[in-house]
């Protein structure tokens, strides 16, 4: 036999197989600190591949239950909101009713259209501040805003024509415009004209969606520099208020000379805005023909939707979301019926002030509690949909973490026996290295002898 002294043989086999075992040990090392018996895609790359899906399923599944949590919350706000407005119809259907009786005077039923009115704004209040996160629930409740452009000629109005400011006080009704671009086409159109006598009327007309819906005319003659009895002085300016358009028009002390300007019938009728063309005001020809000097600004996205959709499931098909529909309930809507039946807003500022308009206001507030029953009932149907919804979701997400565990979740015992098994190997190998080292040593010796 012969004696090799220079490679030691015995001692790079029991290296060898000392790293062998050293790596299998940490390997299981690694399985039992994880927990899972793939650590990378050498110990399975299939069921690696497959737990990865799996437990992004997981993960969004997760996410989805935190939307359907946020949608309940937004219709509980919403059903909250009905719940009011259906106290409020109750009160006012009272009212209508007290008022109904022939044992009343007008002066009595006065008292009572002046309630009915107030709750009635009352639900245009709820209806536009009720919102979750932003998103309109019951009406419309944006910022509409009022800005001025320039005519073909780029004399637009400015404080100069008297005009400081222009302001919203209905945002339901400046809102409510149901084009594809938003409330863009909706706009006014102001005429000062020359009544009778020296009178100044100012008439206002605004159009939704581009045709007249309302209009109002004020009496402004007092407004005169000369002679008025509410003149605008220098430095100075006043609020018209026209209640009827949800508008108010602040004007300055050049407001006051063109109130004296038209009542000096120097130019006869003179007025501005859309519709007309070289239209004299304050002497300066302002010319409308390209289209109207006034035009709403989009409201920021605080329109009623007509329906949301909510993210539902881990996928991007029509089964991972849920729409829910949303109805408008304020007074311009309720009432109506869905064919077009005279509302709430149609009865006026003197809704019950008379024995038969009291009895017509009976029969629309009917209307009315019905048309929010079955908005309630829409709301009720729809969070019925998400608790089984959430449910379904906490089922599919206890299954898929099932599936995952067990494809990937480790035998601990089982491991763990396979890890002391290695770390005997290894223990083992380390002496028997020891020894191999020692042999070249003892031949040495040997040889020496």
């Amino acid at each position: 036999m012969a004696l090799n002294i220079i490679s030691n043989y015995a001692a790079n086999v029991a290296h060898r197989n000392l790293s062998a075992s050293d790596e299998m040990a940490t390997r299981s090392l690694s399985k039992l600190s994880s927990g899972t018996r793939v650590v990378s895609a050498r110990d399975d790359a299939a069921s690696m591949a497959i737990g990865a899906r799996l437990n992004a399923t997981t993960q969004a599944l997760k996410t989805a239950t935190v939307n359907v949590g946020q949608a309940n919350s937004m219709l509980q706000i919403a059903d909250g909101g009905m719940a009011t407005i259906d106290d409020v119809l109750v009160r006012m259907k009272t009212l209508a009713v007290q008022a109904s009786s022939g044992n009343l005077s007008d002066t009595e039923r006065g008292f009572l259209n002046d309630e009915f009115v107030q709750l009635r704004d009352e639900i245009d209040r709820i209806a536009s501040s009720t919102n979750f996160n932003g998103i309109q629930l019951l009406g419309d409740g944006g910022d509409v805003a009022i800005n001025l452009t320039p005519a073909t000629n780029n004399e637009a109005l400015t404080p100069a024509f008297g005009f400081d400011r222009f302001a919203i006080t209905d945002n339901n009704y400046w809102a409510q415009d149901v084009a594809a671009d938003g409330v863009d086409d909706n706009g006014l159109e102001i005429r000062i004209n020359e009544g009778s006598g020296e009178q100044v009327i100012m008439t206002v007309l605004t159009a939704i969606d581009g045709s007249i819906e309302r209009t109002q005319s004020i009496d402004i003659t007092d407004f005169a520099a000369t002679g008025g009895s509410r003149s605008i002085a220098a430095g100075e300016n006043t609020v018209l208020n026209f209640d009827e358009l949800g508008l108010s028009i602040t004007v300055n002390t050049n407001f006051s000379d063109t109130v004296d300007y038209v009542r000096a019938g120097t130019a006869g009728s003179n007025d501005f805005g859309f519709g007309s063309v070289n239209t004299d005001f304050m002497g300066t020809g302002v010319d409308t023909s390209a289209g109207q000097l006034f035009f709403m600004e989009e409201d920021s996205g605080q329109q009623l939707s007509d329906t949301i959709e909510f993210q539902v499931g881990g996928g991007n098909t029509a089964n991972d979301r849920l729409s829910i529909n949303l109805s408008a309930v304020d007074s311009a809507v309720l009432g109506s019926s869905g064919i077009g039946q005279e509302t709430l807003e149609d009865l006026g500022a003197n809704a019950i002030n008379t024995a038969a308009g009291a009895q017509n206001a009976v029969e629309v507030v009917t209307r009315a509690i019905d048309d929010l029953q079955r908005a309630r009932a829409a709301i009720g149907t729809s969070q019925n949909r998400l608790d089984f919804a959430a449910q379904n979701l906490a089922s599919t997400q206890e299954n898929t973490e099932s599936a995952r565990s067990t494809l990937l979740d480790l035998d601990v015992a089982a491991e763990m026996t396979a890890f002391t098994s290695k770390q005997i190997l290894v223990q083992s190998g380390v002496a028997m290295l020891a020894q191999a080292n020692q042999m070249p040593q003892n031949l040495l010796r040997l040889l020496q002898g």
